[in-house]
C-alpha cells in the first residue's frame, strides 16, 4: 500500500496504537516485530479489539480486508509520521543529549504552554516507535512541538531527525554514556552531533500550510559546554550560559542548593536578574532550566510568564526529586545513570550541609568494556567526599576495590533487607542508579 493512500486512511482514523491490549474504537493497529514477539500475530486480535485496520508486513496474516500489507511495518510508521509532520507543518523544536533531555523537554514544554498550544513527547517515548508516534497525535490546533530523540548506537539520531525534520534544535550536553553501543565517547559525541548535522544540511526552514517561511533554522545551545561548541560551526546559535560572555541570549547563576535548586537569569535585552525558586534538585539542573528560558524567550513567552513555568514544574518518574519522609530527607534520581550523571549528583550532594549523609548508588549499565574503569570512579570520588554511609548496589561495584566502610549488595532485593533489619534514621540519602537497579523501589521503605 501506498504512504499516501494510508495517510487518507489514517486522516479518518487518526489513532494509533502498537499494542493489541489497547485497541481505541476506529484506531489504527501497527503489527511491529522486536526481539521477542511478532505483531503480524496479534492482528486478528487488535481487530477484534476495536481497531479500524491493522497495517501488517507478512501476508500470511492479511486474512481480513481490513488488513492492509506494506512491505515493513516500521518504516511505515515512520514515513507516515513525516507525511503528517510536513502536511501540518508545525514548528518543531528537536532535543537530544546524554542528560537532562527529559527534563528540559518537560520544562520547555512548561514555557511554551504559557504562551502556545503545545505537543509535546509523552515520557521517553523517544526511540524509533515513540518518536513517529508523538509526530502522528500532532493536530492542526498545536502550535508548536517539542520533540526529545535518544540515542544508544550510531546513526540513531539521524534516523530520528529524518522523520522529524525539525525546525529548532538543541542537543543539552553529551556525556559518557551507552558506551558499549557508541564505542567510545567521540563516538556520543558524533551520533549526538547528527541533529546538527541536520540544521546544518538543511539551514532554511520550509514553507508549511500554517506557518510563514522561517529564515534560517535555530540551534540552542549551552555555551558553557566545550563538546558542543566544538561541533558547533556553520550553524546559527542562539547561546545561553552561566560563565561571562558577550555572546549569550540568557545568562544564569546558581544562588543556592539546599536542598532544591535556586537560580537568577537575565536576557541580553534586559538587565534585570529574575530569582526562581524551582522544585528540581542539583546545581547541574541550572542549564535545563537555562535552556528552557532561552527557549522561551526566542518564542515571545514573557519573562513573568517563564519564571511561572520553572517555578511551577515539578519533576515525577523518580527525576532529581526531593522527597521528606517520617524518617530521612531523600534526593531520589534512580531513573538512569552514567558516569557523567552519576559525578553530577556526587559534587551536588557534597555541597549539601548535612550532618549524618547516605548514597545508595546502583550500577551504572551499558559502558562495555570502560564499565569496571568508570565504576572504579565512581568509587574514588566516594573516597573524597565526606560521607557517613555509603551503600553499593550490583555486581559492577563488586569488582571494584572499595574501602571495608563501603557496604556491597547483589541487588535491590538485599537492600531491601538491610533496611528492614536496620531502618536508616536521621540521614539525608542519595539514591541513584541506572533503572534496571530498581533503586526507586527503595524511597517508600526509607
Amino acid at each position: 500500500m501506498e504512504i499516501s493512500e494510508l495517510y487518507k486512511i489514517f486522516t479518518e482514523h487518526p489513532v494509533v496504537t502498537t499494542d493489541s491490549r489497547d485497541c481505541p474504537a476506529g484506531s489504527l493497529f501497527f503489527a511491529l516485530k522486536g526481539a521477542s514477539f511478532n505483531g503480524n500475530k496479534f492482528a486478528s486480535v487488535a481487530l477484534d479489539k476495536g481497531c479500524a485496520y491493522a497495517i501488517v508486513d507478512e501476508s500470511e496474516y492479511a486474512t481480513d480486508p481490513r488488513c492492509l500489507l506494506v512491505d515493513d511495518c516500521l518504516h511505515t510508521l515512520q514515513q507516515l509520521a513525516l507525511m503528517h509532520r510536513r502536511t501540518l507543518g508545525t514548528r518543531i523544536i528537536g532535543i537530544t543529549g546524554t542528560n537532562g533531555k527529559t527534563t528540559t523537554k518537560e520544562l520547555t514544554a512548561a514555557v511554551l504552554q504559557e504562551k502556545y498550544n503545545v505537543l509535546y513527547t509523552a515520557g521517553n517515548f523517544n526511540n524509533d516507535i515513540g518518536v513517529p508516534k508523538t509526530l502522528l497525535r500532532l493536530k492542526p490546533e498545536h502550535e508548536v512541538a517539542v520533540v526529545e530523540m535518544g540515542a544508544s548506537h550510531p546513526g540513531d539520531i539521524k534516523t530520528l531527525v529524518d522523520i522529524v525534520e525539525p525546525d529548532y534544535a538543541i542537543i543539552t550536553n553529551v556525556g559518557r554514556a551507552h558506551l558499549q553501543g557508541f564505542g567510545s565517547f567521540e563516538g556520543v559525541i558524533r551520533t549526538k552531533g547528527e541533529l546538527y548535522d541536520f540544521m546544518r544540511e538543511n539551514r532554511f526552514a520550509s514553507a508549511t500550510n500554517n506557518a510563514p517561511v522561517q529564515p534560517e533554522r535555530a540551534v540552542f545551545i549551552d555555551n558553557d559546554n566545550p563538546h558542543l561548541n566544538s561541533i558547533a560551526n556553520g550553524l546559527r546559535l542562539v547561546r545561553y550560559g552561566c560563565a561571562d560572555a558577550d555572546n549569550l541570549y540568557v545568562q544564569g547563576r546558581v544562588t543556592g542548593c539546599e536542598p532544591t535548586l535556586n537560580f537568577e537569569w537575565k536576557s541580553e535585552a534586559d538587565a534585570t536578574w529574575y530569582g526562581v525558586n524551582t522544585h528540581l534538585i542539583g546545581t547541574y539542573n541550572i542549564a535545563n532550566m537555562l535552556a528552557a528560558a532561552t527557549i522561551g524567550l526566542y518564542f515571545g513567552v514573557s519573562a513573568q510568564q517563564i519564571n511561572h513555568a520553572l517555578s511551577g514544574y515539578v519533576p515525577s518518574n523518580n527525576r532529581s526529586q526531593f522527597e521528606q519522609t517520617k524518617d530521612n530527607r531523600l534526593i531520589v534520581d534512580a531513573y538512569n545513570a552514567n558516569p557523567t550523571s552519576m559525578a553530577a549528583a556526587l559534587d551536588n550532594f557534597a555541597q549539601i550541609k548535612a550532618e549524618h549523609k547516605m548514597v545508595i548508588i546502583g550500577d551504572m549499565k551499558e559502558l562495555g568494556e570502560v564499565s569496571h574503569d568508570e565504576h572504579q570512579k565512581i568509587v574514588d570520588m566516594l573516597k573524597a567526599l565526606d560521607i557517613e554511609t555509603v551503600w553499593l548496589v550490583g555486581a559492577e561495584f563488586e569488582h571494584c576495590d572499595t574501602p571495608q566502610s563501603f557496604r556491597l549488595f547483589d541487588n535491590v532485593e538485599q537492600v531491601k533487607e538491610a533496611i528492614a533489619a536496620d531502618k536508616p534514621h536521621g540521614k539525608y540519602i542519595l539514591v541513584k542508579g541506572s533503572n534496571s537497579t530498581k533503586l526507586f523501589e527503595l524511597p517508600e521503605l526509607l
